[in-house]
């Protein structure tokens, strides 16, 4: 299983993860099996509120889920569609939550508990 980790800077397993999937500048890509790391640049980063294309924004990696602070609706939605899950992330770091996510420790993000907007005054769950 890979697991997605939005981060603002690539510090391998002491990255902290963003708080919003969509305006992450760089993914974490961890494979749970192999515990093989790679880092993608966030190719969809600039884009207007609600236009996130999570799956261009991973640049062709396969993914299973993601682990991010926040995340919109429509980014679920599509992250869903393409059979990807969402989940809430708990700790600081990617590492953190890596062993939170193998301990089924992360809360999974459902349609209603999204983030309405980019800041934190707009109904964010997070």
């Amino acid at each position: 299983m890979k697991v997605c980790f939005p981060v603002l800077e690539n510090q391998g397993l002491d990255s902290q993860v963003y708080g919003h999937f969509g305006s992450a500048p760089e993914f974490i890509v961890f494979d749970m099996n192999t515990s093989e790391l790679v880092s993608v640049n966030n190719s969809d980063k600039i884009h207007e509120h609600g236009a996130c294309n999570p799956v261009a924004g991973l640049g062709g990696h396969q993914v299973d889920a993601i682990v991010v602070g926040g995340i919109g609706g429509g980014a679920l939605h599509k992250l869903n569609s393409e059979g990807i899950r969402a989940f809430q992330a708990q700790g600081g770091t990617v590492a953190e939550n890596i062993s939170l996510f193998r301990a089924n420790g992360l809360p999974e993000y459902l349609p209603g508990h999204t983030c309405g907007g980019h800041s934190h005054s707009s109904g964010c769950s997070h």
